[in-house]
């Protein structure tokens, strides 16, 4: 059967995560100090979205910058990965609607919840260092 928005909602409900929606986009909470996780249903996919930061108009801060992002998209995320966005760095990842499960989602918003902690520090870091 397929999913829809509902369903998003009821399994953020069983994950016992906190969202709420704001024009007809699911933010989830990722704690007081860390942006949310922006959840936009665009069937057939969902789309999930943090926005990090500007990228820095400095060309070495810049190229640390992206360096560290290739290394997080290459070696600590599976289900996200980070790009740009015009001058905005984003971490981003979509899974299929038809048939998404609540290991899925979990799995998806478990990998941004663990980038958001471990490279925020280290992203903001390079981008002023």
């Amino acid at each position: 059967m397929p999913r829809t928005r509902e369903d998003v909602e009821t399994y953020l409900y069983q994950l016992d995560r906190r969202f709420e929606d704001q024009n007809g986009t699911i933010l989830v909470s990722t704690g007081a100090d860390a942006p949310p996780i922006a959840i936009q249903i665009a069937t057939p996919i969902v789309v999930f979205r943090v926005t990090i930061g500007k990228v820095p108009e400095d060309p070495a801060h810049r190229l640390a910058l992206f360096q560290r992002l290739l290394e997080h998209n290459a070696s600590d995320i599976m289900h996200a990965s980070y790009g740009v966005e015009g001058s905005t760095v984003v971490l981003s990842g979509a899974l299929a609607l038809d048939n998404l499960d609540i290991n899925e989602l979990e799995a998806t918003l478990s990998d941004m919840d663990l980038a958001l902690v471990r490279h925020l520090p280290g992203l903001f870091e390079a981008a002023r260092s």
